[in-house]
């Protein structure tokens, strides 16, 4: 059994996106590759957008802190501290409206299925 800290580890990541020149922070906490299953924290300083991409199986966004806007075509969804995202099946792009944290949780999709 692993444990870990996402208040901790959000805050690193935060200060991380914060001294960084693209003004974001990443990390896997959970899973990775070999894993259907993964869960990436990644921070966000304010203003900075994730360009728009495809997402590569289901996937939600729960935000840890601040205040993020979830952009696809021409539909969007703004999350703050504590709601949760259902990403939808299409291009989408992420932005931080402030200084934030969240918890990208994805499914990939397996062949066949």
């Amino acid at each position: 059994m692993r444990k870990l800290s996402l208040e901790a580890s959000a805050r690193e990541q935060l200060d991380k996106a914060l001294s960084d020149t693209a003004g974001r922070s990443a990390t896997t906490v959970y899973g990775g590759h070999e894993h259907a299953l993964r869960q990436t924290l990644i921070a966000l300083a304010a203003d900075t957008t994730m360009d728009e991409h495809v997402s590569p199986g289901e996937a939600t966004v729960h935000v840890l802190r601040g205040r993020v806007r979830l952009v696809a075509g021409g539909d969007s969804w703004e999350g703050r501290t504590g709601d949760l995202i259902a990403v939808p099946d299409a291009r989408h792009s992420v932005e931080a409206l402030e200084d934030s944290v969240f918890l990208l949780t994805v499914v990939k999709l397996r062949e066949g299925t």
